[in-house]
């Protein structure tokens, strides 16, 4: 049930209720249904928080966008310390291989959202690109760089 990732190992809140497997999600503060997917999520925020230095308070799980009159949910959103959308990150289950559909997915959202790095992980791969807004090119980072070097 619970997925080994590609990512450090973290103490998660756990809870059984009402014959569901409940996950704490430390960014909304409460507890969620789980599923592989929000399993991924919540490590790769603790991650990113522990890890990466990402203040959680900048974080927003499943920020509502529209694009192209069509509403979508980004996984995630963090924002820089004057409140600009920074990164946004597309999770999959770990059984998801991460395709061309997953790049195709992100990159629509960030038509809106115009932020300089992507990431996309299923928690066993994780791909990080900077985007260069400007002259609407990306380059693949070797490693997810901390917040203090983007934000």
């Amino acid at each position: 049930m619970f997925t080994k990732l590609n990512l450090p190992t973290y103490s998660i809140r756990i809870k059984e209720e009402g014959g569901k497997t409940l996950i704490f999600d430390s960014v909304r503060k409460k507890f969620l249904v789980y599923t592989p997917e929000e399993w991924v999520r919540q490590n790769f925020i603790l991650f990113l928080s522990k890890d990466k230095a990402f203040p959680a308070s900048l974080m927003a799980v499943e920020t509502g966008l529209q694009v192209n009159q069509k509403q979508f949910r980004a996984d995630l959103l963090v924002y820089d310390r004057k409140g600009k959308a920074l990164l946004v990150v597309e999770f999959k289950a770990p059984s998801v291989k991460i395709s061309q559909d997953t790049f195709d997915q992100i990159v629509r959202y960030n038509m809106k959202l115009q932020v300089p790095y992507l990431i996309v992980s299923n928690g066993l791969n994780h791909y990080c690109c900077q985007v260069d807004l400007q002259n609407q090119s990306y380059v693949f980072l070797k490693e997810i760089p901390d917040f203090s070097q983007i934000g």
